[in-house]
């Protein structure tokens, strides 16, 4: 299979584990560094795998539970004074990819007083969000079938990592859906700090990899964060991206390969290990169900 950001076909085994009783198989490109998962009985390869299954499978519900909605709702604050800090001109229709239950669509709605809509290809959880009057599409098809498609930002959260075409979604967002001026908000899990091997997570990001799937896509980074928020105050799970897009005149510039990856995730979790050691209880914050205990 080809590579999902430089399109090689040169790729080493990085990784083999099980999640969730699948065994799955992590592939590494020879090329840019990119570490994917091999479509060999990868299960989140299938279309409808997003419908039902994924919840089913992750928490043993198809409808929100109270951890995921507390997670969310932690998510959403944080984000938004990510983008009070970083951005400097008002929004007015924001589109949120893979929106879930709209928990970040109503804070975007409360904190900007913006119109929002939100692709959720997951049943139970689109209607959740349509119930609170939000309104959902099922798929990214299903918006760009609709004439007044055009938005000043659209974001995709802890989304990127399940996508099996993550650079020909972020071009198609950048040429179709994002208005002049328009903004990118991206999070995905970090690979230097989180686990990231899951049945659902096609791809793994580092800092670097994250950057050049963004320049290859045809946007200029404004800021990344590295940051745990909701589940750490130490340890820098996920990485957070603002970016803009290029003119159509910029070259996108050559890819720019990671070396060392298993090195640097190694050291990363060797830090890991040390913080989770000496502070527990700042490495590591409870969940709902936890405080609870």
């Amino acid at each position: 299979m080809k590579c999902l950001l430089c399109g090689s076909q040169n790729h080493k085994v990085f990784n083999r584990l099980d999640s969730f009783g699948v065994p799955l198989v992590y592939l590494q490109c020879e090329r840019c560094g990119l570490v994917f998962q091999s479509k060999e009985k990868g299960q989140a390869w299938e279309s409808d795998f997003y419908a039902e299954t994924y919840r089913r499978v992750y928490q043993e519900s198809v409808t929100p539970t109270a951890k995921d909605l507390w997670v969310q709702d932690q998510r959403a604050t944080n984000l938004i004074h990510f983008l009070n800090q970083n951005l400097s001109k008002p929004l007015r229709r924001i589109l949120d990819i893979g929106a879930s239950t709209g928990r970040l669509l109503e804070s975007f709605q409360r904190f900007f007083h913006c119109g929002v809509i939100g692709v959720e290809p997951g049943d139970a959880y689109r209607a959740y969000a349509e119930a609170k009057g939000l309104r959902m599409v099922p798929s990214l098809e299903a918006l760009c079938s609709e004439s007044d498609r055009e938005f000043d930002l659209v974001s995709l959260i802890h989304v990127l990592e399940h996508l099996p075409d993550p650079l020909g979604t972020l071009k198609n967002i950048k040429e179709e859906l994002l208005e002049e001026g328009g903004f990118l908000l991206l999070e995905v899990p970090n690979f230097y700090a989180h686990e990231s091997y899951e049945l659902a997570h096609l791809t793994c990001y580092t800092p670097h990899i994250l950057r050049e799937m963004v320049k290859q896509a045809g946007f200029r980074i404004i800021k990344l964060q590295r940051h745990g928020i909701p589940r750490s105050e130490l340890l820098n799970l996920y990485l957070t991206v603002l970016a803009e897009p290029l003119p159509g005149t910029v070259k996108v510039p050559s890819i720019q390969p990671e070396r060392n990856v298993r090195l640097k995730r190694r050291l990363g979790f060797l830090y890991r290990r040390l913080v989770q050691k000496l502070f527990p209880h700042r490495a590591w914050l409870p969940l709902p169900e936890e405080k609870l205990v």
